[in-house]
């Protein structure tokens, strides 16, 4: 069984985007960062599967962690 996924280009629109436009316009409009960080593959799997489990993203629930404990 074969598995085909179609690769399409960039919109022009998004073309002319840098990264850093890209991440700021993906909230609520204040201007976002980009954090990176490393963490152990079990550690990365139960928190990819937990997050599943509840409809959201890893993303979502790092910020919501963050602004509960930095607000």
């Amino acid at each position: 069984m074969s598995k085909k996924v179609a690769i399409t280009a960039k919109p022009e629109a998004a073309k002319a985007q840098t990264a850093e436009e890209w991440i700021s316009k993906r909230h609520d409009g204040s201007r976002m960062k980009r954090l990176t960080i490393d963490i152990p593959e079990t550690v990365h799997r139960r928190f990819k599967a937990r997050v599943a489990e509840k409809g959201t993203t890893m993303a979502e629930e790092i910020l919501r962690f963050l602004e509960e404990q930095y607000s």
